[in-house]
């Protein structure tokens, strides 16, 4: 595609739309405008166009500045609760201090689309330099009502420092990486990561790339308000009626909710489950005074599916050594007793809650720090004032799928 034959044919730079749809509504809320290149009637994306630095920013700026005025017009004939999505490359973006954006959005605001219906979409991995201004400048929109979305973030982890200074409206998450059941290495953590920063600074998440009903349980179960991808509806020269999918979500998000439903109470009667065991367990070894010996005895009960186990008091110091089994053979790791972790999220409010409730807890999932592996943790309070905390492991949480 010569840039040449593009800025010189601005009539046929036209914009699609695709939707974007709610979690709460099931309908379209908004589309995010992209730019296409109509050519022997075919059309062709100007993603590579506006992503190539080698084609002068003058260029790229006129040929954006077509695409967002053509869909202005379009979209004056919308409702006007619908949302306009707009990509920005932040260098782009500040070329001119944002000037020329703010003044396009203004003077449709005269013809009747308010700017709270503006998202700004910012390409947090192209911008490397002027990290102050663009912060300004993206404030400086947000007093005129104007939304911010941030995109990318999961694919670039050093720019996360960017939501406490903007403090976005919308988070994108990107799920081409996850195109099949077996999730790539890390992902979850980080969009458990992104789905807590968004809930703390009251973002939406928004799921783009959607191309599978696996994905779209993925986002809708990490938290997802909003969802966009192949899967939903492809982008188009025209708008959809809004309801298009509705029933058909509705329908999609009745299994989601019932799978998770089941899952949830498979959960709770397998923490029922151990509570009965362990329970049994301490009352058999009630005269037992020493830790080291009641966890020796314990272990013989619990080797099926603990692989470590140990005793704190209620400020989170280890009362007792790890017992920890490796390759089904338990040992005594005398070098943990005394160490304190209390730092550990939601730890004491656990302790708390196991004090008052009297009864134990299944941890959710997480990465154990000294294996790697995928765990979780049952605890347990004692009749001492102090817990019990059986690791258990991942062979276990295999066999039985809801645990994962």
């Amino acid at each position: 595609m010569d840039a040449l034959d593009i800025i010189t044919d601005l009539e046929n730079v036209i914009p699609f739309f695709q939707p974007i749809f709610s979690a709460d509504e099931h309908r379209v809320i908004g589309y995010e405008v992209l730019g296409r290149y109509k050519k022997n009637d075919q059309y062709e994306s100007l993603g590579g166009f506006f992503s190539d630095t080698n084609i002068p920013e003058e260029f790229r700026i006129e040929v954006d500045r077509t695409i967002l005025k053509k869909a202005m017009e379009m979209g004056l004939s919308q409702d006007k609760d619908i949302c306009f999505f707009i990509n920005k490359d932040a260098d782009l973006l500040l070329h001119d201090g944002g000037e020329q954006l703010l003044e396009l959005l203004l003077d449709y605001r005269q013809k009747g689309i308010d700017p709270g219906r503006i998202v700004i979409e910012v390409n947090v991995r192209s911008h490397h330099n002027d990290i102050e201004h663009l912060v300004h400048l993206l404030n400086y929109y947000k007093t005129y009502g104007i939304r911010i979305a941030l995109d990318n973030l999961e694919n670039d982890g050093g720019k996360l420092d960017l939501i406490g200074q903007i403090s976005p409206h919308i988070i994108k998450v990107n799920l081409q990486a996850l195109r099949s059941v077996n999730i790539v290495p890390g992902f979850q953590e980080i969009t458990y990561s992104l789905s807590m920063l968004a809930r703390k600074i009251g973002a939406s998440l928004l799921f783009e790339n959607i191309e599978t009903v696996y994905q779209f349980q993925y986002a809708w179960k990490n938290g997802g308000r909003y969802y966009q991808g192949f899967y939903l509806s492809k982008p188009s020269a025209d708008f959809v009626e809004r309801d298009i999918l509705k029933e058909k979500l509705r329908e999609e998000c009745h299994f989601f909710i019932h799978s998770e439903k089941k899952k949830l109470e498979t959960l709770y009667k397998i923490a029922d489950k151990f509570q009965e065991e362990v329970s049994e367990l301490l009352q058999k070894y009630r005269k037992v005074d020493e830790y080291d010996e009641l966890l020796v005895n314990l272990a013989k009960h619990l080797d099926p599916y603990a692989f470590r186990m140990y005793i704190c008091d209620e400020d989170g110091f280890q009362t007792s050594p790890n017992f920890f089994k490796r390759e089904n053979q338990w040992e005594i790791q005398k070098e943990y007793l005394h160490k304190n972790w209390s730092w550990r999220p939601y730890f004491l409010e656990n302790i708390i809650r196991m004090r008052n409730e009297k009864k134990g807890i299944l941890s959710d999932l997480y990465n154990d720090l000294e294996t790697g592996e995928n765990i979780r943790t049952f605890s347990f309070p004692l009749n001492t004032g102090h817990y019990l905390f059986i690791d258990l492991s991942y062979n276990f949480l295999y066999e039985h799928q809801a645990l994962l």
